[in-house]
């Protein structure tokens, strides 16, 4: 059985499992169709995705500028600080940003639905991060904001370490001048 918790963001959703423990380990539920629905969430996730950072690898912000995502986002293994910023035309917080921590120990999942930018800081010394979408991925339609972005202002943590971005995350224009909208909501 999964809760899901509302954000200051109205679709954001964090999502925590119900999770049985005893002296061999866990088990837990990270994905029910049923749940989804049942909380009044239709997706149809066509694609799984995963990836392996060490501290201080901040990927993001990101998104597709005509096949926009949905995800689900969790941890494996590890904490990051994660991060959606509400980019759709017509919403009340265009511009905003949530941010929380998901890690191994919290086993919390993000959902962020279509129309919004990514990004994850690693906080741990290393970090498994996986995810699904509800569209395919495109690499020909990437976009993204830079992580520093003045308009978003995202409260990243600060670490003893600087942080590691790709090359492609390093140029990215700011919202003031990409001024990118997504049209309707999920």
């Amino acid at each position: 059985m999964l809760t899901f918790t509302p954000t200051k963001i109205k679709d954001v959703y964090i999502i925590t499992p119900k999770v049985f423990g005893d002296s061999r380990g866990y088990f837990m539920e990270t994905y029910s169709d049923q749940d989804f629905k049942d909380a009044g969430l239709d997706y149809t996730f066509v694609q799984d995705n995963q990836s392996s950072s060490k501290k201080g690898v901040l990927r993001g912000l990101h998104f597709q500028k005509t096949h926009p995502q949905a995800k689900l986002v969790r941890v494996l293994k590890g904490e990051v600080f994660d991060v959606a910023v509400d980019l759709r035309e017509s919403s009340k917080t265009y511009g905003q940003w949530v941010g929380v921590l998901l890690s191994e120990e919290n086993k919390k999942q993000l959902l962020i639905p279509r129309g919004f930018a990514h990004g994850f800081l690693v906080v741990s010394d290393s970090a498994e991060f996986a995810y699904k979408c509800d569209e395919f991925y495109h690499p020909e339609d990437e976009g993204g904001l830079p992580f520093n972005d003045p308009s978003v202002a995202v409260d990243w943590p600060k670490l003893d370490c600087a942080y590691i971005l790709s090359e492609k995350d390093q140029h990215h224009l700011p919202l003031s001048e990409s001024k990118i909208t997504f049209k309707g909501e999920h």
